[in-house]
């Protein structure tokens, strides 16, 4: 077996933990590695960055370092310095102005997920385009259903399977798709999620999947218990308090537990997507009353005076 093997088997289980979403579990096995290795590195700080640990990756990548690391350092920034964003938003559309052949894979990742970030797909989708790493491919796929190409997703997921059906990133991948294409393919998805949490250990990804299949299905309980054992793990966690938001509108008649939600997310993820797209509609929608509410503010006492 050639050297090259040997690190790809010792990070198995580094870069599997990363993708269903065991970040702890990866950063363990990642410190056991005693050998230098970049790719190593790569994967540990993604997982600091998922755990939104900024501060660990800010301290220990240098913004003079010379490795493709530094690519993390910036995502790091984006991530965690709203005044950061544009500058680095721009710092990367002006490296993907060379040859995007030219540059270790892992600013290729990084861009796009920042690009993804800003609900830019189309751009996201001009650096991945032709890049056949199968992380690259995965991002691709998941582009495009952002998009509702699911025509096209399929192609990309066809591409995945015949370059490694069995890998990690190719079952979370066809999951996604079963997903968005609904019905009997809810079932498959859910199979998937199972198969890895049997393998290996529910993640939070891996329990929000599940409840997304759950919802689709209509089995809102179910549904209910998977969301609740997230938030036993992680009482803010993003992903379950949006699936939570969408389960209280199919089962709740008034609106409590919605409004409870919605609290949390918009006090707890003031970055989030769903926030900014929350106040930018708020404020729509208060600009409009000002323009066509009553002209007579006068008081029920003032009026009758």
């Amino acid at each position: 077996m050639s050297r090259q093997s040997n690190e790809v088997d010792e990070l198995f289980d580094v870069k599997n933990s990363f993708y269903i979403g065991n970040y702890q579990h990866c950063i363990n096995e990642a410190n056991k590695i005693g050998k230098p290795s970049l790719e190593k590195d790569v994967f540990l700080y993604r997982a600091y960055i998922a755990q939104h640990k900024y501060r660990v990756v800010l301290d220990e990548i240098k913004p003079n370092n010379d490795t493709p690391l530094l690519a993390l350092r910036y995502l790091a920034e984006y991530l965690s310095n709203k005044s950061r964003k544009e500058a680095v938003v721009d710092l990367f559309d002006e490296k993907f102005k060379g040859d995007i052949n030219a540059l270790d894979v892992i600013w290729i990742i990084v861009g796009a997920t920042i690009y993804c970030n800003e609900g830019t797909y189309e751009s996201a989708l001009k650096i991945l385009q032709g890049n056949f790493n199968l992380e690259c491919l995965s991002l691709q796929l998941q582009c495009l259903l952002n998009m509702s190409r699911v025509d096209l997703a399929k192609q990309v997921l066809q591409t995945m399977q015949e370059k490694d059906d069995d890998a990690t990133l190719t079952q979370l991948s066809q999951a996604w798709l079963n997903i968005q294409l609904g019905g009997d393919k809810l079932q498959d998805a859910f199979f998937i999620f199972q198969d890895f949490c049997d393998k290996f250990s529910p993640s939070l990804l891996l329990l929000n999947g599940q409840a997304v299949c759950y919802i689709g299905q209509q089995k809102y309980d179910d549904a209910e218990n998977v969301l609740r054992e997230c938030l036993n793990r992680d009482p803010n966690n993003y992903d379950a308090l949006i699936n939570l938001l969408a389960l209280s509108q199919q089962k709740e008649k008034t609106n409590s537990q919605f409004n409870r939600y919605l609290s949390q997310v918009l006090d707890e993820h003031k970055e989030s997507a769903l926030v900014a797209t929350y106040n930018k509609k708020q404020s729509e929608f208060d600009r409009l009353v000002m323009q066509y509410g009553p002209s007579n503010n006068k008081s029920i006492e003032d009026i009758v005076a």
